[in-house]
């Protein structure tokens, strides 16, 4: 696992604070692998999942970190969102 991914999925683990999300939503980080976020919190992995929101490392840290609304990265074509937009809405709001 990459450096980035470890640090990634323990940032995520902060912000979601023990409550886990309700469905299955995959983080790809470009050239980096992929987290997903489910009931138990964040782990790195590559399952199927209800979304997937594909970013480069950069924008996926600022989203994380809270410089970058996931909702303004997804309009700017920063982040990429694929399958349930309603799940993708429902992460935004625990991200934010």
């Amino acid at each position: 696992m990459s450096d980035v991914i470890s640090a990634a999925v323990d940032a995520l683990n902060a912000r979601l604070d023990g409550t886990g999300f309700d469905g299955i939503a995959k983080f790809v980080i470009e050239d980096e692998g992929s987290i997903i976020i489910d009931e138990n919190g964040a782990r790195a992995g590559d399952d199927e999942a209800d979304v997937t929101l594909t970013a480069e490392t950069d924008t996926f840290q600022q989203i994380i970190e809270g410089d970058l609304n996931p909702t303004k990265a997804f309009m700017s074509g920063r982040l990429k969102i694929d399958g349930d937009m309603g799940a993708a809405m429902r992460l935004g709001g625990v991200l934010s």
